[in-house]
C-alpha cells in the first residue's frame, strides 16, 4: 500500500486533486496539520469530485501524532534539497507500506524533519532556475514511478468502463 503524506498542505484544490490521485490509484492520504483551510471546503470537493467519497485517509493534528500512528513507516521525502532523483529508488520489491512525504506549497518539509533521514530524501529534476512545481502534479510523478516499478499493481492497464475495444466497435 502506498500512502501519500502532505505535510500541511495550503491550497484546498491542490489536496482536492491529490485526492483524486489516492482513490484512482488505492493509495491511502494521509495529511499533517494543522491547516489553513477545512477539509469540508468546496474548493477541495470541486477539485477531488466526487471521487473523495471513496478515499481512504487520516488526519493528523502535528506531524508529532503521524509519528505515533506510524513509528517504522517506510518514509521517503520529497524535496529540492536532494541530490537524488526519486527514479533512482528501487521500489520493485516492496511488499511493505511506502509513505511518499511532500511538503507545504510554500515551504516544503521542515529542514529539521529532511536532515534526519538524508538517505530517504528525493528530488524531481527542473531546470536550476524552477524552485518547485506544482503539489498536485509532484505527487502524480512520483507516485506513477513507484507504481511502474512495481508494474502497477491491482490497477487496470486497459479501459474496464466502457469496454476494452471501445474505440473499435462500431457506433450505432
Amino acid at each position: 500500500m502506498i500512502h501519500i503524506v502532505l505535510y500541511r498542505p495550503e491550497k484546498p484544490q491542490n489536496t482536492g486533486n491529490i485526492m483524486r490521485t489516492c482513490v484512482a490509484i488505492n493509495a491511502t492520504l494521509d495529511i499533517i496539520g494543522p491547516l489553513s483551510f477545512s477539509l469540508d471546503s468546496k474548493d477541495l470537493k470541486r477539485a477531488g469530485m466526487d471521487y473523495i467519497d471513496s478515499l481512504k485517509y487520516n488526519f493528523f493534528p502535528t506531524y508529532e501524532d503521524y509519528l505515533k500512528e506510524y513509528p517504522n513507516a517506510d518514509t521517503y521525502y520529497v524535496t529540492r534539497y536532494s541530490n537524488k532523483v526519486y527514479s533512482s529508488f528501487d521500489f520493485k520489491e516492496v511488499t511493505h507500506d511506502i509513505f511518499l512525504m511532500f511538503g507545504r506549497e510554500s515551504t516544503g518539509i521542515p529542514h529539521d524533519i529532511l536532515r534526519e533521514h538524508p538517505n530517504r530524501l528525493l528530488r524531481i529534476p527542473m531546470v536550476p532556475e524552477a524552485r518547485s512545481l506544482n503539489l498536485s502534479n509532484s505527487v502524480a510523478i512520483v507516485v506513477y514511478e513507484v507504481l511502474r516499478q512495481q508494474k502497477f499493481p491491482n490497477l487496470s492497464t486497459h479501459e474496464s468502463i466502457k469496454g476494452e475495444d471501445f474505440l473499435f466497435k462500431k457506433e450505432d
